[in-house]
């Protein structure tokens, strides 16, 4: 089964590296072609546009920044809809709105060509090793002819109906990320702003049942400033946009999810935005650092 990867960031070069180890044949494309190197050094084929991925490829896994950037590599000069052989498969693995994903869906159809929803949740560390939770949206039949591929790709799949429904849960899933990552956040400053070492915060909640991956696996690197990125700042903050247009689009109203939107997107502002989600501790240390230097100088 040839494969091909439009979209070559930090989660689609692991994802391109494990399906290399497993034995697929990959061509790749990226916009910026530095980021392929490590990919075409362990047998992948680069090209210079998402037309020359589709015509070499039966599966064609994107992972872009959005809507926009899924539509661009798609649909315009030179994009996968150019290259198309036949019984092509699309698998979107970009975090996007689902109804905008419907769309994208509709108008591949246009070109007889099927497209998944294929979000995932796990970073590249888990990715590499082929252990990610993947969530598939899309016709029954082209989500059983893709399993090869899928079972390379995670350890769980859930197939879940429809176009759209993949990507509505990923934005929730990503919701879970963005709230656990303010509690952990805000606990470790109150911690800290009650002189008590944050360790000790860390290791009595993850003594009890609310422990999570996320204190347990990010916890202790956040207590000491490290913050190097799995996933950005700035692309949890687009996501929790796209929550929030999902949200409005549905009449929904997620009164936290908007208050968490305004801190990610100030601390994006305040030059934070290429740490890791988790960095968001040091922006929230920031802004009592500055309340405190306020105060002493009234």
């Amino acid at each position: 089964m040839k494969i091909g990867l439009v979209g070559t960031g930090m989660l689609g070069n692991a994802v391109g590296l494990n399906l290399l180890k497993s034995g697929f044949p990959l061509t790749v494309f990226n916009r910026t072609k530095e980021k392929t190197k490590e990919l075409e050094k362990n047998g992948a084929t680069v090209v210079s546009t998402p037309k020359e991925v589709a015509e070499n490829s039966e599966i064609v896994i994107i992972i872009v920044k959005d809507a926009d950037a899924v539509r661009q590599v798609s649909f315009e000069t030179n994009g996968i809809i150019h290259g198309k052989i036949n019984d092509l498969i699309v698998c979107d693995m970009s975090t996007i709105n689902p109804l905008k994903s419907k769309e994208i869906s509709n108008k591949f159809s246009e070109f007889k060509i099927s497209m998944l929803d294929t979000p995932v949740m796990g970073g590249p560390k888990v990715a590499i090793s082929g252990d990610l939770v993947l969530m598939v949206a899309g016709k029954k039949e082209v989500f059983d002819k893709s399993k090869k591929l899928f079972d390379c790709i995670a350890h769980k799949t859930f197939y879940l109906g429809k176009n759209g429904t993949a990507h509505a849960v990923k934005l929730a899933m990503n919701l879970q990320i963005t709230m656990l990552a303010l509690a952990i956040s805000e606990g470790i400053t109150l911690a800290r702003g009650s002189e008590i070492d944050p360790k000790i915060f860390l290791d009595i909640l993850n003594s009890t049942y609310f422990k999570t991956g996320m204190s347990e696996n990010k916890g202790y690197k956040m207590i000491q400033d490290k913050f190097e990125a799995t996933f950005t700042l700035k692309n949890l903050k687009k996501d929790i946009q796209t929550i929030s247009e999902t949200a409005h689009s549905h009449g929904l109203e997620l009164p936290l999810m908007e208050k968490a939107l305004q801190v990610y997107q100030n601390a994006e502002k305040d030059g934070f935005g290429n740490l890791d989600y988790t960095g968001i501790l040091a922006y929230i240390k920031k802004i009592n650092e500055n309340n405190r230097s306020l105060d002493s100088s009234d």
